[in-house]
C-alpha cells in the first residue's frame, strides 16, 4: 500500500501548472509593467485584469518562458544545475531584498509595518488562516511532494539533517520577514489598499512604486527580480522529484524525460491560462470556480499537506523506532530524538487531520471555504436538496 504515497511527488508537476503562470505574471510586470506603473487603483486594476483575461499571447508567451528555462536547468541535474543555479541565485536574493529593506526602514511607515507583521492578534486566528499557513509551510520546506527526500538521496550517510534542516528554514523564515516588512512598508507610506495575495503585488505594489518617483521604476525592477529569482528556485525543486524517479527508476534519459514532463506540464498550463480568459472562462468554470482557482486551492489546502500527512504518518508508524533512531543518532540525543518521534507519530498527525476538518466546518465567508461551498452548493442544486 505504501509504495502508493510515492505518486505525491507528482504534486510538483501538479503545482508547476499553475506557479509558472504566476511566475509569467512577474515575468510580465518585470519587463512591461515596471516601465509604465500605473498611477491609481482603477489603473492597476485594468492592468492586471487585461493580462489576465485578455492577453493571451503575453501570459503564454512569458509562461513559456518560466517553464522553458525550469526545465532547461532541471535537465542539467542537481549538481551541475539546480545547485549552481542556487548558489548564484540565493546571495543575489538576499542582496536585493536587503536592500529594499534598508530603503523602507528609513520610511516612516516602517514601525506601522512593524506592528501589523509582529503584533498578535488572536481574533484572526481560524482554520481558514490555519491552512493557509499550513501550505505555506509545506511549499516554503518543499514538503509533502518528495523534494526533500529527492535532494536526501545525495547527502551523506552521516550527513547532520538538523544542521541542513536549519539551513533552509532559517534563510527562508528571514527572506519572509523581510519582505513582509518592505512591502507593508511601502503599502503604508503611501496608504494604498493591498488585497488579497494577487492583489498587493500586482496592483497595490505598483501604485506605490509609481509614487516614489523615478526611483520606483528601480525599486519595481529589483523587486521583480527577486521575486523572480525566489519562484525560480522553486520551479526547479518542483520539477526535479519527478523527473528523478523516471531516471533512476526506469533508466529513462534524464534530458528527455525532464522536457517530456515539461510538455506535459505546459499542456496543463495553457488549459489554465484558458480558464482565466474572459472567452473561455465559462467552459473551465467548475462548480463556480475557474479550475485556475481548483488548481492553486488543490495544491496549498490539499496536496501538499496531504503528502505531508502520509509522510509523517510513514515515518511515525511504518519505519521502526530503532531504524529512525539509527539515522538520527548524529544529530539527536535520546531525549531529544524520543520527544520528536513523539510529535512525529501523534501531534503532526493530529494538527493536519484537525486543521482540515475545522476548514470545512467552519464559516464560509472564508477563501478555502467558498471552494467548498461551490461544491456544496453545486450538489444541492444537482440532488434537489435544500429546496423546501
Amino acid at each position: 500500500m505504501w509504495k502508493y504515497a510515492g505518486l505525491t511527488l507528482f504534486g510538483g508537476p501538479f503545482i508547476l501548472t499553475f506557479y509558472c503562470i504566476v511566475l509569467g505574471w512577474v515575468l510580465y510586470y518585470l519587463f512591461v509593467v515596471s516601465f509604465n506603473l500605473p498611477l491609481d487603483s482603477k489603473e492597476a486594476e485594468v492592468v492586471f485584469t487585461s493580462l489576465l483575461t485578455s492577453s493571451l499571447s503575453a501570459q503564454i508567451a512569458s509562461f513559456s518562458a518560466i517553464l522553458f528555462f525550469t526545465g532547461l536547468i532541471v535537465s542539467f541535474g542537481i549538481k551541475d544545475g539546480i545547485e549552481r543555479l542556487n548558489i548564484v541565485l540565493i546571495p543575489l536574493l538576499f542582496v536585493i531584498f536587503i536592500g529594499l529593506l534598508v530603503y523602507a526602514m528609513f520610511q516612516p511607515s516602517f514601525l506601522q509595518a512593524w506592528h501589523f507583521l509582529f503584533d498578535f492578534k488572536y481574533e484572526a486566528i481560524n482554520f481558514n488562516v490555519i491552512v493557509a499557513a499550513m501550505g505555506q509551510m509545506c511549499f516554503s520546506l518543499s514538503l509533502g511532494i518528495g523534494i526533500i527526500i529527492t535532494y536526501s538521496a545525495s547527502t551523506k550517510e552521516n550527513q547532520n539533517l538538523l544542521k541542513s534542516a536549519l539551513w533552509v528554514t532559517i534563510p527562508g523564515v528571514l527572506i519572509s520577514l523581510i519582505a513582509g516588512l518592505m512591502i507593508f512598508t511601502f503599502v503604508y507610506q503611501y496608504d494604498v489598499q493591498a488585497g488579497d495575495e494577487a492583489g498587493l503585488v500586482f496592483q497595490a505594489l505598483p501604485i506605490v512604486f509609481s509614487k516614489i518617483g523615478m526611483g520606483g521604476v528601480v525599486i519595481s525592477v529589483l523587486f521583480f527580480v527577486g521575486l523572480a529569482f525566489a519562484g525560480i528556485t522553486s520551479t526547479v525543486s518542483l520539477l526535479e522529484p519527478s523527473v528523478m524517479f523516471f531516471v533512476q527508476k526506469y533508466q529513462k534519459n534524464r534530458i528527455a524525460t525532464t522536457w517530456a514532463i515539461v510538455g506535459c506540464i505546459y499542456m496543463c498550463g495553457l488549459v489554465l491560462i484558458l480558464s482565466l480568459h474572459r472567452d473561455y472562462e465559462g467552459i473551465f468554470n467548475i462548480f463556480g470556480q475557474s479550475l485556475f482557482k481548483w488548481v492553486d486551492f488543490s495544491s496549498s489546502a490539499v496536496i501538499m499537506p496531504l503528502g505531508a500527512l502520509v509522510g509523517v504518518i510513514f515515518v511515525g508508524w511504518v519505519i521502526k523506532k530503532q531504524n529512525l533512531s539509527a539515522m538520527t543518532q548524529y544529530f539527536l540525543s535520546p531525549r531529544i530524538f524520543i520527544l520528536w518521534f513523539y510529535i512525529i507519530r501523534f501531534v503532526a498527525p493530529l494538527i493536519i487531520i484537525v486543521a482540515w476538518v475545522g476548514l470545512i466546518l467552519e464559516s464560509r465567508d472564508y477563501t478555502y471555504a467558498t471552494i467548498f461551498k461551490s461544491f456544496i452548493s453545486w450538489v444541492e442544486h444537482i440532488f434537489g436538496l435544500g429546496s423546501n
